[in-house]
Formats: C-alpha cells, sequence, structure tokens
C-alpha cells in the first residue's frame, strides 16, 4: 500500500486515480495526525509533501519514518537546492518538485518498489526467508517455526553477514514476549531453529552471539 500525505485536494484525487489504474493501493492523510496513524498499516511506500497543515513533513520524516526504513518520496512546492539536499540528506529516495509530471511519478515509484520487492526475499542456499510474509521456506516448502523462532530468525536474515549478540537477541525477546530469558534459553531456541531449517547456514560465534552469511 502507498501512503500519500497530501494536503492539496486536487493533487490527492488525480494521484489516488493514476495509482489504482496502475493497480496500487493507495491511501491519503491530509495532514500529519492523520498520517501518524495510518503508519500502524502496512505501508509500502510513503508520498510526502514537506508544507502540511499541521507540520513540516521534513521533521515528519526525521521522527516517525526515517526508524521505519519506509521508502518516500518527497514531492513538495519547495524547489531549492537547500531544501531538495536536505529531503535526500535525511534518507529519503526520492525529491520530487511541483508542478510535477504524473507519468514521471509513477516511473519513481515503479522502480523503488520492483528494487525493494527482490530485497524483501532472502534466500541463503535452499533456505528463503520472505520478510513481508515473515515465511520461511526451504525448496518451497513452508518451515514450520513458532512465532517467537521466526522473530529470532528475522533478526538474523535482517542483519546478514553481521553478528547479532546473545545480548541483542535477549533483549528482544523481552520486548516480544515480556519474559526474563537467560544464556540456555537463547541456546535451546537456536537448536530447534537449526533443526527445523535443516541447513547449517546460521554460524555461532562464541560466548558472542551469532551470524548468517551470504554464501
Amino acid at each position: 500500500m502507498i501512503l500519500l500525505i497530501e494536503d492539496n485536494e486536487s493533487i490527492s484525487k488525480g494521484l489516488k486515480y493514476s495509482l489504482e489504474e496502475n493497480n496500487y493501493n493507495i491511501k491519503i492523510a491530509n495532514n500529519i495526525k492523520t498520517a501518524k496513524e495510518e503508519l500502524k498499516n502496512n505501508i509500502e511506500l510513503i508520498i510526502l509533501d514537506v508544507s502540511l497543515p499541521d507540520g513540516n513533513g521534513f521533521d515528519f520524516y526525521e521522527t516517525y519514518i526515517k526508524e521505519k526504513n519506509i521508502p518516500t518520496i518527497f514531492l513538495t512546492a519547495r524547489d531549492s537546492e537547500e531544501d531538495i539536499v536536505n529531503g535526500l540528506n535525511l534518507g529519503a529516495e526520492d525529491y520530487l518538485t511541483k508542478p510535477f509530471s504524473t507519468k514521471e511519478l509513477l516511473a519513481r515509484i515503479n522502480k523503488i518498489l520492483s528494487r525493494n520487492k527482490k530485497k524483501n526475499i532472502i534466500k541463503i542456499k535452499d533456505i528463503s526467508f520472505d520478510i513481508d510474509k515473515m515465511e520461511v521456506k526451504k525448496d518451497n516448502s513452508i518451515v514450520n517455526l513458532s512465532s517467537l523462532e521466526l522473530n529470532i530468525l528475522y533478526m538474523l536474515f535482517f542483519n546478514i553477514n553481521k553478528v547479532v549478540t546473545r545480548e541483542t537477541l535477549l533483549d528482544k525477546i523481552w520486548e516480544w514476549t515480556g519474559n526474563d530469558v537467560d544464556d540456555h534459553t537463547i541456546t535451546v531456541y537456536l537448536k530447534r531453529i537449526k533443526d527445523k531449517i535443516g541447513e547449517d547456514i546460521i554460524t555461532t560465534i562464541k560466548k558472542v552471539g551469532y551470524r548468517i552469511d551470504e554464501k
């Protein structure tokens, strides 16, 4: 789903029509207050105006969107070099100034979403992890993991080629479950995961943590 944060009604209606004609689902928020609520949904991409009735799009991006890693295109009448550089330096995928070409915007949206879709399925040996669906497959057959096992494996896939420390996993398990666990619990969970996926893709870094590497 695409979230358009734009207070100009004619622009919103026009983009909604064009995006839906191109088979995209779109939600519209005409202010920051509404946009905050929409961020609770599964948003694939955000089109964000900078000048909004209840705040600044740059600030909203930095405070609420950036940490969620949602690709964002700034779409705004603010066309100074300083604003463009600021928007891109904040981490936005793109910056398009008004007036704009709908075809150009659609091309940029397609490019971003196509690129990100490829990133959302990570495959190591015969194991693939679909980040969007939170689904693990071995040789195209779904691996039956508990919710907690799935979250632990997600942490390893999300941090591919990096060590996820035991301390990080302990903190995350407490965050996910509210239960205090110890080092032994981590060891047990990792053994269960390894047994279920049936592939030796998880490397144990003694007394430190675990890592999955691209092969």
